[in-house]
């Protein structure tokens, strides 16, 4: 147990990281959008944790130790959700549909996560004022799937494929707060996730072939992207993102994704030069206002 006043410091280390990967995942699907012309879905997943793994490695290069197979099983179904499930449905997802809108669907995980964490874990409390924000927010949902295009034509497998990355990741965290209280270090639990995570993209990989040549590796824009993609939101965010589930709980530390489809919407207007339908900004407000009252204390 950690005394109150570990426990705030912990808590304020957790608050102050916020803003900064808050602001690196909401520009990870700009970036995501920017190498898929030169990568596939799973080349970009299997170099981007390649190089958060190498990172995490050389930091803190001792290993995870082996309790048990079901303890195992744990970073297997986390490595299979969180890593290659997430990663895989989402970086698709933008093949078809726009950054922006990958971001705000991804953020409906909270809700998920919420009612997981309430069937699951039993510790996580549901307010009638949660209820009121899903309907919300899907409802904005709706309205982004059905003119979600930047030709008004509609594409809703990318939209499906987003929400499908949203559910992932939700299972992901709530086998994050179950590894947590194993007391492994935060650093060797994630690198180890990540670890699984590769072992499930590889085949995968091998599977539906390699796109990329050397060229694609020698462009600085994809050079930039990959290695803010690894270390920044594969290495750093996911290790801070691990401890915060450990401190805060699933269902409080999912509350932070709220913030990310506004940078991920700012970003893709300034650098992608996407621009929003009407439906489709009626349907941020919504997200955004279901988000906001869902989580309201």
């Amino acid at each position: 147990m950690h005394s109150p006043a570990t426990y705030l410091s912990h808590y304020s280390i957790i608050f102050y990281l916020t803003p900064l990967y808050v602001f690196i995942w909401g520009i990870t699907f700009v970036s995501t959008k920017i190498l898929l012309v030169s990568f596939t879905p799973a080349e970009i997943l299997f170099i981007r944790f390649s190089l958060g793994f190498a990172a995490l490695f050389i930091i803190y290069p001792k290993f995870a130790p082996v309790y048990n197979i079901k303890n195992e099983l744990l970073f297997i179904l986390a490595g299979l959700f969180g890593i290659f499930l997430y990663l895989i449905l989402e970086n698709t997802a933008l093949s078809y549909t726009l950054a922006s809108n990958v971001g705000l669907l991804v953020s409906i995980s909270p809700f998920i996560s919420a009612l997981l964490a309430y069937i699951f874990l039993k510790d996580e409390k549901l307010k009638p004022l949660f209820f009121i924000g899903i309907f919300l927010a899907l409802c904005g949902v709706a309205m982004i799937i059905f003119n979600g295009s930047i030709v008004l034509e509609l594409n809703p497998l990318g939209d499906i494929l987003a929400l499908l990355a949203a559910a992932s990741w939700a299972v992901y965290s709530l086998f994050v707060k179950k590894i947590s209280f194993l007391n492994i270090h935060p650093i060797q639990s994630t690198r180890k996730i990540f670890f699984y995570g590769l072992m499930f993209t590889l085949p995968y990989l091998l599977w539906t072939g390699i796109k990329a040549d050397m060229e694609s590796f020698t462009i600085p824009k994809n050079i930039l992207n990959l290695m803010f993609l690894g270390f920044g939101a594969s290495a750093l965010c996911f290790v801070t993102w691990s401890q915060a589930v450990r401190i805060l709980g699933t269902v409080k530390t999912s509350i932070y994704i709220y913030f990310i489809p506004v940078m991920t919407v700012i970003s893709s207007i300034i650098i992608l030069d996407e621009r929003l339908t009407f439906y489709s900004f009626i349907g941020i407000i919504l997200i955004i206002l279901g988000l906001v009252i869902s989580g309201k204390k």
